[in-house]
């Protein structure tokens, strides 16, 4: 059944790393990392990436007419050299019963559709009489990878197609499915088809959308069909797209809410495009890290660590232990872009116990300084305030700041009664 994702899922993700080349070791030293470092902070799905059934992928590319690895229904199966665990037959369940032995949840990517490999072959469909040529449509081809095709959701056969793939996947013990080639352009059909096939699976798992942007006329049908969704094009390290984000979270925070969760995208901070010549740590200043967790914290989008956890320095570390700004992410409400004035963009929370929470974010390239006047959170009294990334304190009637370029002052408020 659909996850009642009653917070925004936190975890981590192989794409920023290991593009379309992750390998089940890699999996395995990223889980424990989680295990021991995040999991008491709600980390907890660790999410194997594209192409994980391609024996021949090497890093961030793809392979046109890619070799892929089938069952005899046309299912994708894991390549053995890249997962051995997955011998056998065993597909993903061993090593999805490893996280699972660590106290976190499994998840794993799939493109929209069938493979055209098994169309060719006209494989039959589990738990039906019809085969694959019969339920494909041939025309619907993603744009940026060749694997597969879209079905044609009209035909009988199609809805048992992915009925067996999500069987398979409550089989192997997968708490989280990510769907691509799906909501750009959005393929409506197929995603109630996806939702039906988990609905009816036996199994909880959270339904991620990709890619973006999803279109905001569809937000009342994401909200009943996924559990997040995309709202841009892969997210990656460079300041003029986290410039964007804040335009994209002004215009989806209305339909932020249990169970239902606009997406960001991965966090790329750490170490990046590790099975590429160009691997490198994030480009992300420290100031620009500390604004997109900001402001993916007050948005309350999911959270997906994109770096190779191993390789994390002391300060990526302290991005994902801070209890309070997670806490943000995870309890707050109402978060609301308040106003922009200038290079100054400020966002608002309403936290638990009476506490409020604002982020004034600087997008310019000069220092600023200002002051916010809490009157725009009804408040007329003396506050308390405690920068979350710092801990400096400060009381009065206002607060007052100096944010550097790019940067962030996220601030915990208590009224002073």
């Amino acid at each position: 059944m659909l996850s009642k994702a009653k917070t925004p899922p936190m975890g981590w993700n192989s794409w920023d790393c290991y593009g379309a080349a992750v390998t089940e070791d890699r999996v395995r030293l990223n889980a424990e990392y989680m295990a021991e470092n995040m999991k008491r902070y709600g980390w907890e799905y660790v999410v194997v990436d594209i192409q994980w059934y391609e024996p021949n992928a090497k890093n961030h590319y793809y392979n046109d007419d890619a070799e892929v690895v089938m069952d005899e229904y046309g299912r994708l199966m894991p390549a053995v050299n890249r997962f051995p665990s997955a011998a056998e037959g065993r597909g993903f369940a061993p090593l999805a019963d490893y996280v699972h032995s660590l106290g976190l949840k499994f998840g794993i990517h799939i493109l929209r559709g069938i493979p055209r490999r098994a169309v060719r072959a006209n494989l039959p469909i589990k738990g039906s009489s019809h085969t694959a040529a019969e339920i494909a449509d041939i025309g619907s081809v993603c744009e940026w990878n060749t694997d597969m095709c879209g079905l044609d959701m009209s035909r009988e056969g199609a809805q048992d197609y992915y009925n067996s793939l999500f069987e398979l996947y409550a089989g192997w013990g997968v708490d989280f499915v990510k769907v691509d080639d799906i909501a750009r352009p959005y393929h409506k059909s197929e995603i109630e088809a996806v939702h039906r096939a988990i609905d009816g699976c036996g199994r909880e798992m959270v339904l991620s959308l990709s890619p973006g942007e999803a279109p905001l006329a569809e937000a009342a049908h994401l909200s009943a069909h996924a559990n997040m969704w995309r709202m841009t094009d892969d997210f990656w390290d460079d300041w003029s797209q986290l410039r964007k984000m804040f335009d994209y979270c002004r215009d989806w925070f209305p339909y932020a809410g249990e169970g239902h969760w606009p997406d960001c995208d991965m966090i790329p901070a750490g170490a990046l495009r590790m099975c590429n010549e160009n691997g490198h740590e994030t480009n992300f200043t420290h100031d620009e890290q500390l604004t997109l967790m900001s402001l993916w914290a007050m948005f309350r989008s999911p959270l997906m660590f994109g770096g190779d956890m191993p390789e994390n320095d002391a300060f990526t570390l302290s991005l994902l232990q801070n209890a309070d700004v997670i806490e943000i992410n995870q309890a707050s409400r109402g978060g609301r872009e308040v106003y922009r004035r200038g290079s100054e963009i400020v966002w608002a929370a309403n936290g638990t116990g009476g506490a409020y929470y604002v982020a004034r974010f600087n997008i310019g390239d000069t220092e600023l300084s200002s002051e916010f006047d809490p009157v725009f959170l009804g408040i007329n009294d003396e506050i308390a305030a405690r920068e979350l990334w710092t801990g400096e304190k400060q009381k009065g009637k206002g607060i007052r700041s100096v944010i550097p370029p790019h940067g962030v002052k996220l601030y915990k408020i208590m009224v002073l009664v």
